[in-house]
């Protein structure tokens, strides 16, 4: 084994630099190159635009790693907890180029881990047409004889998720693009050697020899060049890849988190959730330990609120403005609207202020109350709102949107005080499905900002996993 370690390593991969997509080493033969873009800049053929009905696109997650790092494990393992979603699994290897003969007979010598050796545009071409909802043939690659099989294709058809995996994944930017979720496996280079080995040998019927030495001419060096520098990519990494149980239990919550957004948000379009990152759903877990102290509870709501106002004022109407910069320069922007106040729910809705009156400065904030009476009924005892609010855009602040009855009354208000329904944005820490069609049916030209949609109400009309009492937990009186 050392005696084929050693002679491997030498001049057969000293052409290839991280700036470079070929070979110039004459001793080895690398895949033929081909264009990643046309000459204005344009995506591939087949990178499908938005959809003109605005319906959402399928979730897509890159899964990427070095070779034999547990990429194939950790994908069966989010597709097998996500039963309930059609979920469709695309292998980069798929997309190989096939040898020609004369790279057949020095195949030795072809260097199958090089961004070269995929067709990249077939691939863009597939992820676009599933983006859109179309059915694929995807290519099944003979590893035994180097070529695609020419009779055979395996159908993908739409889906809900989609899993794009393979080494380089992450190296062209293109591809980048495509996804709403990017998972590097991260397994130490030992236990990547051994499993490759033993797949190699036992399911692509070569001999341990060959396996070595194009692991040291080219899997490693190719590692090191292309795919760990892509590792800084990655919105998640996963050490110790199929065996980090906790780390894809978290990710595949994420996915529903996002599964079931998506699917509210293709019924009610005036419905906006926060772009949800690992910070945001970090801040959440916090606010949601029932552990967690009232003050780090009082911070890290702050900074979730904060979000969700500054999301929602981008909905509100801007003007285009034009100003000199210090260097004399002329910058065109935009000019904030001027007819804005808030109207905080009390008293939960009252924690949402202070984000409000920091990110507007000066903004007049109105007040209205209810008394519950039973679960479903309200009772409007109290509201304080500036005698020109039907001239303003309202801002309506209530942290929590449960069953939709208290959001729904308050609009009532506002629109009897002649504040149209369109100038209504309605900003929201959490919702329930339940209180978002109850709102959405009934006023459907107001908009709804929330960061995150929760999975339901529970018998006694709570929002699960939700909160708890939110105002009680703010304001310390729980």
């Amino acid at each position: 084994m050392e005696d084929v370690m050693g002679s491997a390593v030498g001049p057969h991969f000293s052409g290839l630099r991280l700036d470079s997509r070929r070979l110039s080493s004459s001793s080895s033969l690398s895949p033929s190159s081909s264009p990643s873009r046309s000459a204005n800049g344009d995506a591939a053929p087949g990178f499908a635009s938005p959809k003109a009905d605005g319906t959402r696109r399928p979730f897509v997650i890159g899964v990427c790693g070095g070779t034999a790092s547990g990429k194939t494990t950790v994908c069966d393992m989010i597709i097998q907890q996500l039963h309930d979603h059609r979920v469709m699994l695309v292998n980069q290897d798929s997309f190989y180029r096939g040898l020609t003969e004369e790279q057949s007979e020095q195949v030795q010598d072809y260097n199958f881990d090089h961004p070269d050796a995929f067709d990249t545009d077939q691939l863009l071409v597939c992820m676009g047409k599933l983006k859109s909802g179309q059915s694929v043939n995807i290519p099944i690659y003979d590893f035994k004889n180097h070529r695609r099989c020419s009779e055979k294709f395996r159908k993908v058809n739409e889906s809900d998720v989609i899993i794009l995996e393979g080494i380089l994944v992450f190296h062209d930017q293109r591809v980048r693009d495509l996804m709403d979720m990017k998972i590097f496996v991260d397994t130490d280079a030992d236990i990547r050697l051994a499993r490759r080995i033993r797949r190699d040998t036992v399911e692509r019927g070569r001999d341990v020899t060959s396996v070595l030495e194009q692991y040291v001419r080219f899997v490693k060096p190719a590692f090191d060049a292309f795919v760990l520098p892509s590792k800084k990519y990655a919105d998640v990494i996963i050490p110790k890849g199929g065996d980090n149980h906790v780390a894809i239990d978290l990710i595949v919550q994420h996915i529903h988190t996002k599964l079931g957004q998506h699917n509210l948000c293709k019924v009610y379009p005036n419905v906006f959730v926060v772009h949800t990152t690992f910070q945001i759903r970090g801040m959440h877990t916090l606010i949601r330990d029932k552990n967690i102290t009232t003050p780090d509870f009082v911070f890290y709501s702050d900074r979730l609120i904060r979000l969700v106002v500054e999301h929602g004022l981008g909905h509100l109407p801007f003007t285009e403005k034009q100003v000199v910069t210090p260097t004399g320069s002329v910058y065109m922007g935009v000019d904030f609207g001027k007819k804005l106040c808030g109207v905080s729910i009390i008293r939960s809705g009252e924690s949402m202020e202070n984000a409000l009156r920091a990110c507007c400065k000066g903004i007049k904030i109105g007040k209205i109350l209810f008394h519950r009476i039973g679960d479903n009924g309200q009772q409007l005892i109290y509201h304080k709102l500036p005698v020109d609010i039907a001239e303003r855009h309202v801002l309506l602040l209530d942290p929590v949107l449960g069953t939709g009855n208290s959001a729904n009354q308050a609009i009532e208000l506002l629109m009897r005080k002649g504040v149209p329904e369109e100038r209504i944005i309605f900003l929201t820490l959490i919702s329930a499905p339940e209180g978002i069609h109850c709102v959405c049916k009934r006023f459907p030209h107001l908009k709804i900002v929330t960061s995150e949609i929760d999975s339901g109400l529970n018998d006694e009309y709570h929002v699960i996993p939700g909160l708890g009492e939110y105002g009680d937990r703010y304001f310390g009186t729980d």
